[in-house]
């Protein structure tokens, strides 16, 4: 046995130090011929990639810095080049090793570093190409003498500075393994790996690698196939390919090839739009010279690292990238996977170890957002991860990622400020539903159903109807349109068209689903009342007043059936006719009890419970239509000082209580102070409806009056 280092090695300045002596075991490989060590596996003047980029784009600062790396005067550093697979780590140091090698004086030699055996090779290649002699190699390979200190002794005598290209290096446990990583005067050392870490990489420069900017993504597409369409549109294809390099190259030389039936940008777009076999379809881009390695292919480069997990003894990663491929290519709250119904796909307490070792091979990163912590991964990446789950495992992916979605949306959504973390759930909602199979479709439409309804209450109008269109049309394919859910969902997105201002598509779909929903559930089934409610509303704000309290009606009649006199639903309704109803009918309504709903409210929910302030702030406007001006001022000004402290200025339903406000005061002959008022809530609405909304419009048109002196209480 020999020693793992001698007294040249211990000068070398490694980035490994080693522990002083090493048992040497070393894998021992016959060639014909001259053997590797002369031309080396490939030859090691040469970079061992598939297809050379015709331009390299988006890497100029990188590019940058590692030219400045290997000037003549310069040397004994290391540099890493990390990033997820096919994000083109090589394409950077195949680019700079050509710059290299194309100056006079100056040595490229590049090694294969995915495995023990690839790495020897071609280090003893290097040796060879830098002098070593034919007897110290026969001792090397036999394992007489430290093969990597035969190669650093070669590099570190070198007549020519050179630049070493240690590529693919995804298991760096390797390099420690003889001491394999160094740092010479003599020249550069150049790392491309997944693994980002920086324990992997003591004292060397780390650079990440990532996806391309838009532009230059479009201009990759363009470099291979220019006539396949514009600029505008390759940029939209490489939007739908996540602006990854590999997948930019393998659609570009696909779009190339075409001869018989050319496809343009727009169809390669679209097939991969339709097509839910896409990594199959971006695949079908790679060649004779990239088939031979998985890492030229979008469906298999990711595969080696899974495989990487297993003979680790890290299953549990595996299984939480299977888990993330089920959400969506955006950020995703950790909180989700800080749940106990995790451990039906993973152990909990492994789950810190699992995302520990997804973050150290790239595959997924951490990235705040609306002030969360969340975990990303690349969008085809999923695909890839979920077009390979085996059938057997995805009931369970899918159940599970159901019930930590359902966690992380509240229960019972209620009134409140809005809250950009519900935002971040929502593609997580539909892309589950978009890969969900039939059994769990029911159970994740309605996790998203009920975050469409937090999202409406928060004040999110556009996202709360984009969520329920796209869910229940997304959910439909399974459960057919008449399910409950989907009907239910349907429902929602009405509600939202209404607050939008858009009421003829509120009206149309609120009353096809209530007549749905009457069909085949029955006027007091309590989802044909909820789409009853909605309904109602609209009518009112289209002047159909009869139309809308006789609606409100059958509503508090199906919901008192139904849920019960105590129910909040029912207690709503109710508060809705003290709205509706003109002064005469709110007295007499039944039997004069409808103006001491509050009260009632008060005592079933409590005191802040939304559904007593909302009686309350219609309350005050019953008692304002009546005349009693005073007691409708103290009682909105409570409700109002209720809503902002709950609220904030900017909810719609403060900004409905100020509105009022404004109408008591102007009835108390405060005018200046309603103006004042009204002004605000003009800008408010403005702000955050928009101009030409109906509730805008009806405000500005109430601040006109005040100021022409037209308005009357």
């Amino acid at each position: 046995m020999t020693s793992g280092t001698d007294g040249h090695a211990e000068d070398q300045g490694r980035v490994y130090q080693s522990r002083g002596d090493q048992h040497i075991s070393e894998h021992h490989h016959h060639y014909g011929g001259g053997g590797p060590e002369r031309g080396g596996p490939d030859s090691v003047r040469r970079p061992a990639v598939g297809r050379p980029p015709v331009a390299l784009r988006d890497r100029s600062e990188v590019m940058e810095r590692l030219r400045a790396s290997v000037e003549a005067e310069r040397g004994g550093q290391v540099y890493v080049l990390y990033g997820m697979g096919g994000s083109g780590k090589t394409t950077v140091a195949c680019a700079l090793f050509q710059e290299v090698t194309a100056e006079p004086g100056r040595v490229g030699l590049w090694v294969n570093a995915s495995d023990r055996a690839s790495l020897r090779a071609g280090m003893l290649a290097v040796a060879a190409d830098r002098g070593a002699g034919d007897g110290e190699l026969l001792a090397a390979r036999n394992g007489l003498r430290p093969a990597a200190d035969l190669a650093w002794t070669y590099l570190d005598r070198s007549a020519e500075p050179w630049l070493l290209v240690l590529d693919n290096t995804d298991e760096p446990e390797i390099l420690r393994d003889g001491d394999w990583l160094r740092t010479s005067p003599r020249g550069t050392v150049l790392v491309t790996t997944r693994r980002a870490a920086a324990r992997w990489w003591p004292g060397a420069e780390l650079q990440h690698i990532g996806v391309l900017p838009r532009e230059d993504a479009a201009l990759v597409l363009r470099d291979l196939a220019p006539h396949s369409g514009t600029t505008e549109q390759a940029a939209r294809v490489a939007d739908r390919l996540g602006r990854l390099p590999l997948a930019l190259t393998l659609a570009g030389g696909f779009l190339s090839r075409q001869v018989i039936d050319p496809w343009t940008m727009d169809t390669y777009g679209d097939q991969l739009d339709s097509d839910e076999r896409r990594v199959q379809l971006i695949d079908r881009g790679a060649d004779a010279l990239s088939e031979a390695d998985p890492r030229h292919l979008v469906g298999l480069t990711w595969q080696l690292t899974l495989d990487a997990f297993e003979a680790r003894g890290l299953p549990e990663a595996a299984a939480l990238l299977r888990l993330l491929a089920r959400f969506a290519a955006e950020p995703l709250p950790l909180t989700l996977l800080n749940h106990a119904d995790i451990g039906a796909v993973l152990p909990r307490a492994r789950t810190e170890t699992a995302l520990r070792a997804l973050l150290d091979q790239s595959l997924s990163e951490l990235v705040d957002a609306a002030g969360e912590r969340c975990v990303q991964s690349h969008g085809i990446l999923l695909d890839s991860v979920s077009a390979a789950t085996p059938a057997d495992l995805v009931p369970v992916l899918d159940t599970t990622a159901v019930r930590l979605l359902d966690a992380a949306v509240p229960g019972v959504p209620d009134a409140g400020p809005h809250d950009p973390r519900l935002r971040l759930l929502v593609p997580h909602a539909l892309a589950l539903l978009g890969r969900i199979d039939e059994a769990s479709a029911a159970d994740a439409l309605a996790v998203a159903t009920r975050l469409s309804v937090a999202l409406h209450r928060t004040g999110d109008y556009l996202l709360a109807w984009e969520t329920a269109r796209n869910a229940a049309a997304l959910a439909r394919r399974h459960l057919g349109a008449d399910h409950r859910t989907v009907l239910a969902t349907r429902s929602r997105a009405g509600r939202a068209l209404f607050r939008l201002g858009r009421y003829a598509e509120a009206e149309a779909a609120l009353r096809a689903v209530r007549d749905a929903q009457e069909r085949l559930f029955g006027a007091d089934d309590p989802d044909t009342a909820d789409s009853g409610y909605g309904l109602q509303l609209v009518l009112a704000n289209l002047g159909r007043r009869e139309e809308s309290v006789a609606l409100l009606r059958d509503t508090v009649a199906g919901r008192r059936s139904a849920l019960g006199p105590a129910h909040p639903l029912t207690l709503r309704a109710r508060a809705g006719l003290l709205e509706m109803l003109p002064a005469a009918e709110v007295v007499t309504e039944e039997g004069g009890a409808l103006l001491t709903l509050p009260s009632e409210c008060d005592r079933l929910l409590g005191p802040d419970h939304t559904v007593t302030l909302g009686a309350r702030h219609n309350h005050a406007w019953a008692l304002y239509l009546l005349g009693r001006f005073d007691e409708a001022d103290r009682e909105i000004r409570r409700v109002v000082e209720t809503y902002v402290r709950r609220f904030g200025p900017e909810y719609p339903i403060v900004l409905a209580a100020r509105q009022l406000l404004s109408r008591t005061r102007a009835a108390l002959g405060h005018v200046e102070e309603g103006i004042a008022l009204m002004t605000d809530v003009v800008e408010r609405r403005e702000r955050g409806l928009g101009p030409e909304h109906p509730f805008t419009v009806a405000s500005r048109h109430l601040l006109d009056a005040y100021r022409s002196g037209r308005w009357r209480p």
